[in-house]
């Protein structure tokens, strides 16, 4: 087992408070092996704070090995803590009781920082001690701490617990990672063409220009508008699989990923704290590439079904998702049996395919399940696996969700596909509400200022 530290911060420029505390964690001797997603969630507030601090928090995990003892790591903590400007409680006045004093110690515990660093597990061991309590006091009940967990590591157990983090996150409802659609294609169903096809992307823009200095402005502005507002995951796809797409080879796709991938890569030089970038293809040859060129996560709309794909997955270990479907592209006419109910045709599926992945050497902890809505599914199946997606968990494995703008609301509403994003923000706050994991959307920047607000009143915790 690992040590793993929570990081958040609310005040200040919060990413960069966040990768100042990496840096300064690598600099005093932490070996890090992962960094989660970084999750926005409400402040923890008691009941007579102060307006002002009602700041919402960056926050993420961080895994990794140090030859320090656990209280060696609690002292070197507070040391980063202060040098990143992190006010400590006001010391006793002469006008103060004793009682009065550790009244305002504790209510200034929850004032806004620039970062907060909790030391959460520390290999397998137990301490309760006067400073120190390992495994973290609360980590079973914040998921600002198991969201990130989840990411990281699903079966991990905490020491002195009997459930994996997947099992707690079923009961302290995580915050949804906000999937980001970055599509480079001239066909996909409700914005095709909108980014055209790049050849290359200019110097000005590689060298870190903002949208407008040049190249491409629409791709520019789609990928600056997602950055800055932590979209977690921006999902790049090269090849239409709507309805009537056009096919499109792995050399075609690659050739249209590449300068996009290039651009990505430049923006996000130096940075530690940073969105995953997946690839949403069929093709192993472009899913290769791609992970050498940097991406983070494979995207399969086959399911895994081709053996070389899964190859790949378990010689990279990247996190993989599946998705259920049953024609690529989408055919209306090719959908589930009726008879049983679209929640246990999926389930059969997946119980099948977790076996020959397991066989092929895959890790559970790597793969994400998509039930493929609107592939395969008319409106009503695809209604009922968005009405029903905790059972979709019962094999352990995080879910995806990608409703996006698709043809199942067009017994609801009559717009056209490309305006559908409202549609789309309802439903992606109830899936919020089922404690879906991962949430696929073409306006995520749109997603994120909602559910921002949704969250301070539907508080998850």
């Amino acid at each position: 087992m690992a040590i793993f530290f929570g990081l958040g911060s609310n005040e200040g420029n919060r990413n960069a408070n966040l990768q100042h505390a990496v840096e300064q964690l690598k600099s005093n001797g932490f070996e890090i092996s992962a960094i989660s997603p970084i999750v926005e969630t409400p402040a923890l507030l008691p009941k007579d704070a102060e307006p002002s601090w009602n700041k919402p928090f960056l926050n993420c995990v961080i895994s990794g090995q140090a030859r320090w003892q656990p209280s060696q790591g609690l002292e070197i903590v507070k040391q980063i803590e202060a040098r990143l400007g992190r006010r400590v409680a006001e010391a006793k006045t002469a006008a103060m009781t004793g009682a009065q004093a550790r009244a305002k110690t504790q209510a200034k515990k929850w004032s806004p920082r620039t970062i907060d660093i909790d030391l959460l597990i520390w290999h397998d061991q137990i301490v309760d001690s006067r400073k120190l309590t390992l495994p973290h006091y609360a980590i079973t009940e914040r998921a600002f701490v198991l969201t990130p967990l989840l990411h990281l590591q699903p079966d991990l157990v905490i020491p002195g617990q009997n459930q994996t983090v997947f099992d707690l996150c079923r009961t302290v409802k995580p915050a949804p990672l906000w999937m980001g659609i970055l599509n480079i294609t001239p066909d996909s169903f409700s914005d095709g063409g909108q980014i055209p096809v790049p050849d290359s992307i200019c110097t000005s823009a590689v060298l870190g220009g903002r949208a407008g200095d040049g190249g491409d402005e629409a791709l520019l502005a789609r990928i600056d508008a997602m950055l800055d507002e932590n979209v977690q995951i921006i999902d790049v796809g090269a090849e239409s699989t709507g309805p009537n797409a056009a096919a499109v080879d792995a050399d075609e796709e690659w050739r249209r990923l590449q300068p996009v991938l290039n651009l990505i890569n430049q923006r996000l030089r130096g940075r530690c704290i940073r969105p995953m970038i997946s690839i949403d293809s069929r093709h192993a040859a472009t899913l290769e590439k791609a992970l050498n060129h940097g991406a983070d996560m494979i995207n399969d709309v086959t399911g895994l079904r081709d053996p070389a794909i899964r190859e790949i997955a378990k010689v990279s270990g990247c996190q993989v998702v599946a998705m259920h479907s049953l024609s690529i592209p989408a055919d209306a006419k090719i959908v589930l049996p009726a008879g049983d109910t679209a929640v246990n045709q999926l389930r059969d599926w997946l119980h099948r395919n977790i076996d020959r992945w397991l066989d092929d050497g895959l890790d559970l902890n790597q793969i994400i399940f998509d039930p493929g809505i609107g592939f395969g599914k008319n409106s009503l199946q695809s209604f009922e696996l968005l009405q029903h997606c905790n059972e979709l968990k019962d094999a352990g494995l995080r879910l995806l969700i990608g409703h996006s703008r698709k043809s199942f609301m067009s017994g609801f509403t009559d717009r056209q596909f490309g305006q559908r994003d409202l549609e789309t923000l309802g439903i992606s706050l109830a899936l919020c509400q089922q404690g879906v994991e991962i949430i696929r959307v073409h306006d995520p920047v749109m997603h994120i200022r909602a559910y921002r607000g949704w969250s301070h009143v539907a508080r998850m915790d």
